[in-house]
Order: C-alpha cells, then sequence, then structure tokens
C-alpha cells in the first residue's frame, strides 16, 4: 500500500474511515488508563479526526502524525484553529495550543519526535494497514516509544476473504503477537457492529467485530 493510495482517497474525499463523532471506546476507557493530565499523547494516522480536539479537552497534549496535508489542512480548518506551520526533519508541522500535527510518512518518525509521549491512541492506525505493514508499524511503535507507556488501540475483526481492506481485519490473536511480548495487553471491551455498518453489509460480511484493548509499557 504506497502513500499515493490514500493521498487520493484524502483528494477524492472517499473517507469513510473518518468519524464524524468522538470515538465512544475513547470516551469510556480513556479515563480508566490513569494517564496523568498535560501528558503527551502519539496518535498515528490520526487523519482529522475529532478525537485530537477531545483529547486536548481533557488536558491533554496531543502529538497527531499523517501522511495526508490535506487532512491536516481540513482539521485545523473546520476546528476554526490558526496553526503555526514549520517543518522540523522530514516533516511539515502544524501546532496550535495542545495540538501538533506532523505531516509526513510515519515510519519517519523517530526516537527523540515522541520522547515525551507517554500515551498512545490507535483508533484508525493498524487496521488500516495490511499485514506485512501491520508487523512493520508495530515494531516500529515498540521501538520508538518510552517504557512504562500506556495506551488505548480499537481494532475490526472480520473474514478478510469476505471483503478486502481497507479497514483491515486484525485478531485479537495478531494484536497479542504483535505487542504482548513488550507490553501487556488487555482486551476491555467487544462490541458486535455488523448492523451498523452499511459497507460491510453491503459487501456480504457475515460478522464484524470491534475490540478495546489496554496497553501498558513494561
Amino acid at each position: 500500500m504506497q502513500p499515493e493510495f490514500w493521498h487520493k482517497k484524502w483528494e477524492s474525499n472517499q473517507i469513510g474511515f473518518h468519524q464524524p463523532e468522538v470515538n465512544p471506546y475513547l470516551q469510556r476507557h480513556w479515563s480508566n488508563l490513569a494517564i496523568p493530565a498535560q501528558s503527551r499523547v502519539l496518535v498515528p494516522l490520526c487523519g482529522k479526526s475529532l478525537d485530537l480536539l477531545w483529547l486536548a479537552g481533557q488536558g491533554y497534549r496531543v502529538l497527531g502524525v499523517e501522511l495526508s496535508e490535506k487532512a491536516v489542512e481540513d482539521f485545523f480548518r473546520e476546528q476554526q484553529l490558526q496553526p503555526q506551520i514549520s517543518g522540523e526533519g522530514g516533516f511539515k508541522v502544524y501546532r496550535a495550543g495542545a495540538i501538533e500535527l506532523r505531516c509526513g510518512d510515519f515510519f519517519a518518525l523517530s526516537t527523540n519526535d515522541v520522547a515525551d509521549c507517554t500515551a498512545l491512541y490507535d483508533r484508525a492506525a493498524l487496521i488500516a494497514l495490511p499485514a506485512p505493514m501491520r508487523e512493520r508499524y508495530a515494531a516500529h511503535l515498540l521501538n520508538i516509544l518510552p517504557t512504562g507507556l500506556r495506551g488505548l488501540l480499537v481494532t475490526l475483526d472480520y473474514d478478510q476473504a469476505q471483503m478486502p481492506g481497507p479497514p483491515f481485519a486484525v485478531t485479537d490473536a495478531e494484536v497479542q503477537r504483535l505487542f504482548g511480548g513488550d507490553w501487556t495487553v488487555q482486551a476491555l471491551e467487544e462490541q458486535n457492529v455488523l448492523s451498523e455498518s452499511g459497507k460491510f453489509l453491503q459487501a456480504g460480511v457475515t460478522r464484524l467485530e470491534e475490540r478495546a484493548y489496554r496497553l501498558a509499557g513494561q
């Protein structure tokens, strides 16, 4: 999956993955992670998610990473925020208040870039990637993030043979394999969301589970 794929999605407004409201798992479970206020939260492949604004509103500093410059610009325009823009390494950086969005390749993110991040929120990154890139994504996170990190991960699970991704199916076994060796992985909630997912129903998908996980670095 090449960057051009996502650029075309954003340019053509084919962004069914964008949620027009704050994610309910984030609202239900974030406080249970006991992450201190003013902590910095890494949000990979953040798009223009309203979750960024919610986290900032809860008193956190937010570091989003997004490939599409259109998505980043749309976020600040739609939220009526005026960002300061600069260049840092391979990223174009947009800052407004507690929110910083880095436009560029997530895999170019370095240990120094996330040195003060003590929390992670992934609602749309892992499931946006095909299997080989999920391996690379998890390895990169584990390599660059500080020890002791806590986070929330949201996944989808269905029969991949019934519909091609994205979003891709990620099983519980895969989550445990990708993250369980270095972090403690705890399943918090599982919901059957097939009846709410027209795209999946139309494709003939017969099972669709959404799961939320607590991640804790060791």
